[in-house]
């Protein structure tokens, strides 16, 4: 009895750890996702907004805010760097 009763905590623990990791996996894949959405094709501001969202993750903004910030941080992309060189 007793082992029946370690086995179903061990397994309900593992399936709720699961459930946090793919939780939290998921939140990330959002926050990418919703970063990139600010950058177009263009592979340099896509690395620009990638780096801008680990700013905002240091920084410790929070998720409510964080499409407002993000959206002022592809406004301040360096402007020399969206200019093309006219031939």
């Amino acid at each position: 009895m007793a082992f029946d009763i370690a086995v179903i905590a061990l397994v309900s623990a593992l399936a709720l750890a699961l459930h946090v990791v793919l939780f939290l996996l998921v939140r990330r894949w959002m926050d990418r996702d919703l970063a990139l959405s600010f950058a177009g094709a263009d592979a340099d501001r896509r690395a620009w907004m990638l780096a801008r969202l680990r700013q905002a993750k240091v920084q410790g903004v929070r998720r409510r805010e964080l499409p407002a910030w993000l959206e002022r941080a592809a406004a301040e992309y360096p402007a020399a760097a969206t200019d093309q060189p006219s031939a």
